[in-house]
Parts: structure tokens; C-alpha cells; sequence
């Protein structure tokens, strides 16, 4: 498909810049399987679920992977530093990343960053799309700690570029579940749950599971190509565990349906997911694109922000509930003034039958 019909005008003043308070009162567009649009709030989740039914959330933690600070030059050290801006975004050994550099074209191997006050790193070498490899003096939880003394939390670009991340973002751009240190981004819709929200979902008995996906700096970087299927995706780590995979099959036999906490658990799931429908236990990278005319073996429900136009993440809402339906409902919000993207709002999607 071509890239340019999933293209939409979204007014910049729904962009938001803030999350809603509390976080569950923010608005959710419900669209049903059969297409219909209405108006609810995120803390009304469990009355659109049963018990017996599975809500997935992922449970990654966003770490302060924004790093700034100068180039120097071994071979010339009394040059004029350059200042240099990176995005870490995939750890490769306990003193290495891959990173994303502003900008990249004035780095070489061997260069020597300084970032902030007592982080240094040895540019490895130079990737594609502005990627590079970089070793650290540091290494293993020394390192980490460096990392989260130094580093700012990555906001996306589009909040980046009209506010600069203060003291609330740390707590604001996390989840309240967030557990296991490695994304550059939030797992956006599950920004929206409350503990108070948490404990009404587990009193109505709907069964919570958790999946990793460490959502890396790609989810930033726009399409591209102009046809979808040119469209290269960056591997993300994701892991669903044993335990939770059997928990969910039997869910799943018994009738329930799996709910989806964002397009990172939805990912995660249809990567683990075998062509019958089944899960089986996974460890490993991902780079699974969905577009319409994905067969989803799994996920019956999609809770999901509203996102940014040629979205690779618009692309796979359009594939689950149907272009069309995808395109009304997004009319429907930008009509009503719901707030997009990170911050945002929140649309939930029943999956056509």
C-alpha cells in the first residue's frame, strides 16, 4: 500500500503536551466491531470487559537515554569541541550501545564524547540512519548509574521540540507498573492506568498479564519509503514468559478475550503467536510491521493512543479495526478536540469478526 493513505491533517493544538489528571480521566474513543464510534473515559475500562477476559500490559521502564555533551578529537584536542546529542537505544554488552547521534556526520571512529560530567565513550563506528556504536569507559551497573545521573528522559520529538522534559516528566512518562529498564519511549496507553483503576480491573476479575517490549528510538524515526512494504523496521526486544503465555491460552480456550495494552503488548503477542492461535513462551527480537491485511491470531481488543499521521503504529490500527473505520474514527476525535499522540488520548478497538 502507499504510504500517503495513511496520511491525515492534525491541527497542532491537539497535540498534547501534558498528560491528563488523574491519568484514567483521560477521554477513549471506543470503536466497535461493527465500526460504530462512543464517547467514554478511560477509567470506565472495566465496564466494556467480563471476568474471564485478559488485559495485557507491558511492563518496560523507560530509562534517561537523552545524553548531551562534546566531541573531542584525539588527533586534535585544542579544536573547538563539537556539541553532539545522542539517543541510546540498544545495549549490546555492558559497555557498549547503539545509539542514535545529532549530528552523526561529524563523528568518526575513534572520536571520544564527553557527555555530561563524568560519562566518556569511544565512537565504535558509524551506522546507517544516523546510528552509531559507541563503548563507554564504564561498564555493568556503574555504568547504569552514570546513565541515570547524567541523562535526560527522551521525550518524543513532537513534545521535545515545544517544551523542553522537567522534574514531571520522570514520574509523568512512566508507568505505574513500569518494571524492567530498557525503552527510549513510554508504551503510551499505559499511561493512562491508575492503581485505583488496576484494583477495579482485578475486582471484576478481568486476569492481568505483563510482556516486555523495550521500545527503541525507531518508533521516532518517520516512514520513508512510499510504498509500505519498502518500510524497514528496527528490532525491539520482547518477551513473553511461560507462565504467562499458558495463562492467556487457557483464557483464550475458555472464551476470554485478549485485551492489548498498547501496540507494544499487541507486537509482542502476535510475534509469540503460532498460526492457530496459540501462544508459545518468547525471548527475543522483533521486528513484526502490521499493515492491513494481517491476519491477527490473537489480540481481540486494542487499547491505543491516537498517532502521528504514515505512522507505522496508524498503519497497524488501520490493519486491525480497517482503514476506512480507522479514518472516521480519527475524523471523529480531531472533531471532538481529543488530545494525540503521547500525552494523549486513548481509542479502543474491538476487532472486526
Amino acid at each position: 500500500m502507499r504510504v500517503s493513505e495513511f496520511d491525515f491533517e492534525l491541527p497542532e493544538r491537539l497535540i498534547a503536551l501534558r498528560p491528563a489528571v488523574p491519568r484514567d480521566s483521560a477521554r477513549m474513543l471506543v470503536v466497535r466491531a461493527d465500526g460504530s464510534l462512543e464517547h467514554a473515559r478511560v477509567c470506565d475500562l472495566p465496564d466494556f470487559f467480563d471476568a474471564g477476559d485478559a488485559i495485557v500490559l507491558n511492563d518496560t521502564k523507560v530509562f534517561p537515554a537523552r545524553l548531551r555533551g562534546v566531541r573531542i578529537r584525539p588527533d586534535s584536542p585544542d579544536a573547538p569541541a563539537t556539541r553532539i546529542e545522542i539517543l541510546l537505544h540498544k545495549r549490546r554488552a555492558a559497555d557498549t550501545f547503539h545509539a542514535f547521534a545529532r549530528p552523526a556526520r561529524r563523528l568518526a571512529a575513534g572520536d571520544t564524547l564527553a557527555l555530561g560530567r563524568f560519562l566518556k565513550a569511544t565512537v565504535v563506528g558509524r551506522r546507517e540512519g544516523g546510528e552509531v556504536e559507541l563503548r563507554f569507559v564504564t561498564s555493568g551497573p556503574a555504568l547504569d548509574r552514570l546513565i541515570a545521573a547524567e541523562g535526560e528522559v527522551p521525550l518524543p520529538p513532537y513534545i521535545a521540540g515545544r517544551r523542553k522534559a522537567d522534574a514531571r516528566d520522570d514520574a509523568d512518562y512512566q508507568t505505574v507498573f513500569a518494571r524492567c529498564d530498557g525503552s527510549v519511549a513510554a508504551p503510551t496507553a499505559g499511561l493512562h492506568f491508575t492503581p485505583e483503576l488496576l484494583a477495579r480491573i482485578d475486582a471484576k476479575r478481568i486476569a492481568r498479564e505483563t510482556v516486555t517490549l523495550h521500545v527503541g528510538a525507531g518508533t521516532f524515526l518517520p516512514v520513508s519509503a512510499e510504498e509500505t512494504g519498502a518500510h524497514i523496521m528496527h528490532p525491539e526486544r520482547a518477551v513473553l514468559p511461560t507462565a504467562a503465555a499458558e495463562r492467556l491460552n487457557r483464557a483464550h480456550a475458555a472464551g476470554g478475550r485478549i485485551v492489548a495494552v498498547g501496540t507494544t503488548s499487541l507486537r509482542t503477542l502476535e510475534t509469540a503467536a503460532e498460526p492457530d492461535g496459540t501462544l508459545r513462551a518468547f525471548d527475543g527480537e522483533t521486528a513484526i510491521f502490521i499493515t492491513p491485511g494481517y491476519v491477527f491470531r490473537i489480540t481481540d481488543v486494542l487499547l491505543t493512543n491516537f498517532h502521528l499521521p504514515r505512522s507505522t503504529l496508524f498503519m497497524l490500527t488501520s490493519a486491525f479495526s480497517g482503514l476506512d473505520v480507522m479514518r472516521r474514527a480519527y475524523a471523529e476525535a480531531i472533531a471532538h478536540a481529543y488530545r494525540f499522540y503521547s500525552y494523549g488520548d486513548a481509542c479502543l478497538l474491538f476487532r472486526p469478526r
